[in-house]
This record gives C-alpha cells, structure tokens and sequence, in this order.
C-alpha cells in the first residue's frame, strides 16, 4: 500500500501535516486539495481558509491563532500562526478511565539488582558526589583513577560516576533554590542504582557535608572528604582514590534475579522534537507508559514548559481536585517564573523544533503530553522530590533535557525513555537512557544513538499498541542489563544538570 501524503489527526482540524515533502502544486486526491507553496515533511498546512484571528486546529485542539488570512493549501508555520490568550476547560476528573492493575501473577518482571532497603536497581554504579563546583576537578581526578583496567576487578560494578555541577555556593542557604538543589543532591545520594556514594566537598561552601548526609542511612557505603581538611587537592584525590577502593568489594557483591515491573520508575522525556514526535514517539511511548503503570510501576512525566497549553488534557485524569489543583499551581508559576526572569512561554520551542514542523508551544505540548499515555494522573511532585506513588505522575521541570531528567533520577526514576525526531546525542548515569526516534530518516542517519524506530508506525503501519508493546518489552530488556545505544557508547558522565532556580551572590 501506498504511503500517505498527508496525516489528518482528526476530523475536525482544519491543518493536515505533510507525510513527506509536498512541493507547490502537488494535488491531494484524499481533500481535493492543491498545495499552493513547497510545503516540508513534517509541517502543515490549510485544508480550508483559516481567517486572521481563528484559530488552528490540530489534534482536535487549539494550537494556535492566525496572525493572518491562510488560503486553503497554504503552509501554516510561524509565519502565520501564533500563541494568544484562550480559555482552557480544566474539567477534572471527567476523563478519568479507571485502568485496573493487572493481577499479580500476571504481571510481568525483569531482572533486577535488590537492595537491603527493598529498592530495585537497574544498574550498580559508584558514585562521586560534588557537593560545590569547587570539588568537581577533584571528583573527576579520583574517577579517572578507575580505568577500564582497574574495574576489570569488579565485573559486577558498572561503573564510577563523578557527579559534578555548576552551583553549590554564592546562593541563598534557605529557600525554593536552596531546597530544589538539596532534594538533588539527597536523590542521588539514595538512588538505588548507586551500590556506594562518595560525597566531595571543598569545605567552605553552602552546601555543607554534614546538611546532605542527614538522614542517610547506609552505613559503610557512603564516605566523605573535604578538600580543606584533607590538606588540598592531590591529598584529596589520594583519599578519594583509597576509599573507592575499599567500597568497590562489598558494591561488586551483586547478583540479578526476577522482580515484579511494579519496581520500574520510567523517566518519560522528549528532545529535539520534531512534527512526527506527536503522532509516533511520543503517544507510542505513552501506550508503554500505559504498561508500565499496568503493571504497578510508575511513569514520571515531566518538563512542565511543555505541557503548557495541554495541561487541561492533564486535569480532566486527574484522580481528584486536590491532585489537578496540584498541576495547575505549578502552571502558574511557570507563567510567573518566566515573567519574572523577562521570557514567555511561547520562547519554547526551540529552532530546531520550528525546523521540525512545530510552530507553537501549544502545539508542541499537545505532541509532549501524550508521552502520558491514558492513566489517570495520580499525583503532583516538585522537582527531585521523591515519587512515592506508582501510576502516572507529573514531576515539575523545565524542558531542558538534561536538567529535567537529572530531577526524574534524583525522584528515583531507575529507566529513561527519550523520544527524539531531529536526534539526540543524550546518555544517562546512573539509569539507562533509551532512545526512541519518531521518523526513519533521523533512525537511519542515526541509528548507532537510537534504539527503537517509531517512524515504522508510519513506515510499515504497525499500530501504537503494537509499538508500545514493543517499547515495553525493551523497557524490561534494559531494567535487566541489557545495554542501550546511550550505553554502549559509554555516554552519560556530564549529563547530572541540576536545576539552579534564584540569584548567584
């Protein structure tokens, strides 16, 4: 069967997107509609006259407004098409489906790495903790040490980490800043996938040791040093060094066996998105999402600044008005941090995504909610606090990748799921990082960083359930040790990007 040469996502939308390049003139059997200008793969244009001020429909919603009169067959991109203020119909709870678990027998499993707190690892990496930039040469220098050569020794640890950042002093010793970056640090410290943590810190700074370690319990594999004390940086490193050592016996004495998928944290996240990510990648890894909270896990939806817009998508799952009042506190606050800092919410998206067919922040947030799949939304999180509920949850977040998905881990997030259309070069330590592409040119071109192809949903016609179930059975695949493109490329050192919120002093 023939390719289409147009997508329509609804009945009702009065823009279809381009399957592939339409150049001027090409005739539309399916609309008997004729394109009026080259119009690229992936972007849309007009099935009928949209006049200045109407708005455009895609996915049965509003993704933005017409700056100006569009002609039927005309492109519709940010030329003519942009964001303005519209009224959203939160109604909570109203779509709520109720999804029951599945009965425990019936629940699938992966082979997991069982910790003596009851959590379940993915991985079993060492890390080496900064509490301030000032530290972080020094925890790179003691990473260093453990070469390949040397962890042959401890075939069972996957790795050091040096967990370095750019913050940690000049900033306020309370407040929203001061917490968000504690909930961080405190995350990792804790994260499953981490056998034993060596904390590093200057001395001097803010974020003092002894405020991070409270409430940590692990004695023996969890050590600390300070620059100062130990008399500088080569002492510092010779310390670090002697007690990596004396951890890595007891972190190498690990063995997998079978545990229920309720033990799954799925960190969903988008990069580099294009038109394509919404209608494949995205609501496939949604339909996996699905699964996983089927199954009794959890799927951590975030980047807040991209579900602007489809945020009522959101409410209308919500289990109840506390949780939905939850999600759109945080909305607000988004409108009043971007304000503050002289942005909008329409900055985003980003050049690439324009290039990709987005036009709108609405647009583009319509395609990024759908990583949610169909649960109900069970609970709210700040960024980095703990997610202690399985289901579909939101935890708050920028959009920047690698900064959100620093906060998924640090809430406890033991897998990544990351869908892309322009491509992305992103890894992840400590949890694996599972590229899914949206389109068959970016997986070919590509095809060493991307794990799945989703673009074969288009491609090939194989159904969302079917690409969902696939994603699914890799999610479970990677949890047991299999390595994902990200990891065979030994990516994910210097993705650990906290979010940095208030003043540097």
């Amino acid at each position: 069967m023939a390719k289409a040469q147009i997508i329509r996502l609804h009945p009702e939308d009065n823009v279809v997107v381009a399957a592939d390049a339409l150049p001027a003139g090409t005739h539309l059997e399916t609309d008997n509609l004729t394109c009026l200008e080259d119009i690229p793969a992936g972007h849309k244009l007009a099935t009928r006259a949209i006049a200045v001020g109407e708005p455009v429909y895609k996915y049965s919603q509003v993704i933005g407004f017409a700056t100006s009169d569009i002609p039927a067959g005309a492109h519709v991109h940010v030329h003519n098409c942009g964001v303005q203020e519209f009224q959203r119909d939160y109604a909570i709870g109203t779509d709520r489906r109720h999804l029951p678990l599945l009965p425990e027998e019936d629940q699938a499993g992966f082979q997991g790495i069982v910790r003596s707190d009851g959590q379940v690892a993915t991985r079993n990496y060492v890390a080496i903790l900064s509490t301030v930039n000032c530290s972080a040469t020094v925890c790179r220098r003691i990473a260093a040490h453990f070469s390949e050569p040397v962890m042959t020794a401890f075939p069972n640890v996957d790795g050091i980490v040096p967990l370095v950042h750019n913050t940690g002093c000049a900033m306020a010793n309370s407040g929203e800043g001061y917490d968000t970056l504690m909930r961080t640090l405190r995350g990792y410290l804790k994260h499953p996938n981490f056998a034993a943590v060596l904390v590093v810190g200057l001395g001097c700074e803010v974020f003092q040791i002894k405020d991070v370690l409270k409430q940590q319990s692990r004695p023996g594999m969890i050590r600390h040093l300070n620059i100062q004390e130990q008399g500088g940086t080569r002492k510092a490193i010779a310390a670090g060094i002697e007690y990596i050592q004396e951890m890595l016996p007891e972190a190498d004495r690990v063995t997998r066996q079978r545990v229920s998928a309720r033990h799954l944290k799925v960190a969903l996240q988008c990069g580099g998105s294009d038109a394509y990510s919404g209608i494949t990648a995205n609501p496939a890894l949604g339909a996996a999402a699905d699964l996983v909270v089927r199954n009794g896990g959890a799927a951590i939806l975030a980047e807040t600044s991209e579900i602007y817009g489809a945020e009522h998508l959101l409410t209308r799952r919500a289990i109840s008005a506390e949780v939905a009042e939850k999600l759109i506190e945080r909305i607000r606050w988004w409108e009043d941090y971007t304000r503050r800092n002289g942005g909008e919410m329409n900055n985003n998206p980003s050049p690439g995504n324009k290039a990709g067919g987005l036009t709108t922040i609405l647009e583009k947030s319509l395609g990024a909610v759908s990583k949610g799949g169909t649960s109900d939304l069970v609970d709210v999180f700040h960024y980095a606090e703990p997610i202690t509920t399985p289901g579909l949850v939101l935890m708050d977040s920028p959009g920047y990748d690698p900064c959100s998905i620093t906060g998924e881990v640090a809430s406890g997030a033991n897998i990544v799921c990351f869908t892309t259309g322009a491509g992305s070069a992103y890894g992840c330590k400590p949890s694996p990082s599972i590229k899914l592409c949206s389109n068959s040119r970016t997986f070919e071109r590509m095809e060493e960083d991307m794990d799945i192809n989703c673009g074969l949903m288009l491609d090939s016609g194989i159904s969302l359930e079917a690409m969902g179930e696939r994603i699914f059975q890799y999610i479970l695949d990677v949890a047991s040790g299999k390595q994902s493109k990200s990891e065979l490329l030994d990516m994910g050192d210097s993705e650990f990007i906290p979010w940095h919120i208030g003043a540097v002093m």
